[in-house]
């Protein structure tokens, strides 16, 4: 039989800079990120020196202003960036993910001023952020947050709990949406909180089924208090900042999804063409061949699908429908290619020996993030034919 090893994923980019940028990332992914992967996660660590070295390198501002820090680069360049980290640790993915959607709500609706101030270390000084939305008792129902935030002279404190919060109690910095005013969604404001303020403090990690080395935890605002120079837009304009954030935020999530889905089946093909049962690979058996085929064939679907949604967002025009749909198929597509190959590598599959099972516990969490699958759902649904009648 010949050699039919998985191959690097030949990607369709737009400039010879952006298949530079690829080739670097695999470089860092294979000497940085895999070797350590299996070991790191296994012990609940979070790779912050890794975060680090990608902060030097350029990689976790690529979507933004090279005037503040950022990379210049497009969405469809990007999202492949996060498809490749995440391929190698769905950690290291998801965490440049969220960074960048915690950057997000300054590098879109900051005023000049905060943008020359705070962006150029966000992007490219070695700071990591965290997205402050979820609550104990508002996740997809946002708009009832209760997070308060008191104006204060030229001041304002914030008190609450945020919920399940990406890189809690280690961020250099949380973008945080708290009530200022009436109840409901127009009563919101955005506010950009240092890591180290007074007041700030985070509960002990949530003890997650995967993705152990990346922290998750409750973060309180205890009288926290921000200048009103770093209230991101206008009083009342949080929730939205935060919903369209979520927009792209949910395009990462999507690559993501692939990144882990890809890797999963390279994982099934190395095994497939070198385990052998009766006498030949297994790989030579039909009906594996057929969901071998059929995981390929998903994660192509899934790989098109969000990068027609890039593509549509570099272009300035509208993409939150394909951005919940890539959100949707993407990260169902992960888990159904997850649990696929840990069919396929059989009795090994079910052990930590190989990658396949923690590729399918970390799936599990990709259908849950930034909107479950049943929010993407209501919101395709609610473009197709409007919203839901009251």
């Amino acid at each position: 039989m010949p050699d039919r090893a998985p191959q690097p994923v030949d990607r369709q980019l737009p400039t010879e800079e952006a298949r530079d940028l690829i080739s670097l990332v695999r470089d860092i992914a294979q000497q940085e990120i895999v070797p350590k992967a299996a070991e790191e996660e296994d012990a609940g660590r979070f790779p912050r020196e890794l975060f680090t070295l990608l902060s030097r390198s350029g990689l976790l501002g690529l979507p933004y202003d090279s005037e503040y820090g950022g990379g210049d680069q497009p969405y469809e360049v990007y999202l492949q960036v996060l498809e490749e980290l995440a391929a190698a640790r769905l950690t290291v993915g998801l965490g440049v993910s969220v960074h960048s959607l915690a950057s997000y709500a300054l590098a879109a609706y900051g005023t000049k001023e905060q943008q020359v101030e705070h962006l150029p270390a966000m992007l490219g000084g070695g700071m990591l952020g965290a997205y402050c939305l979820s609550e104990p008792h508002s996740g997809s129902d946002a708009a009832a947050l209760r997070t308060r935030a008191v104006r204060d002279g030229d001041a304002w404190v914030i008190t609450g709990t945020k919920a399940w919060i990406t890189h809690g109690g280690i961020a250099d910095f949380y973008t945080v949406m708290a009530r200022t005013g009436e109840e409901g969604p127009r009563g919101i404001t955005a506010f950009l909180v240092p890591g180290d303020a007074p007041g700030l403090s985070a509960a002990p990690p949530e003890k997650k089924m995967g993705m152990k080395g990346s922290p998750t935890a409750q973060v309180h605002f205890d009288g926290v208090r921000v200048l009103d120079d770093r209230r991101i837009g206008e009083e009342g304009q949080g929730l939205a900042i935060a919903l369209t954030a979520l927009e792209s935020g949910r395009l990462g999530i999507a690559a993501c999804a692939i990144g882990v889905a890809q890797a999963a089946l390279d994982e099934a093909l190395s095994y497939a063409t070198e385990r052998r049962q009766f006498g030949k690979p297994i790989a030579d058996f039909q009906g594996l061949r057929f969901m071998l085929a059929d995981m390929a064939t998903q994660i192509e679907a899934g790989r098109a699908l969000y990068l027609a949604a890039a593509r549509l967002r570099d272009a300035g025009r509208p993409f939150a429908r394909q951005a919940a749909m890539a959100k949707l198929h993407c990260t169902d597509t992960a888990m159904r290619v997850t649990t696929d190959a840990v069919q396929i590598l059989g009795g090994y599959g079910y052990t930590a020996d190989f990658p396949a099972e923690r590729y399918m516990r970390e799936a599990k969490v990709l259908q849950i993030v930034e909107g479950t699958n049943q929010i993407q759902r209501m919101v395709i649904a609610r473009h197709l034919v409007g919203p839901e009648e009251r």
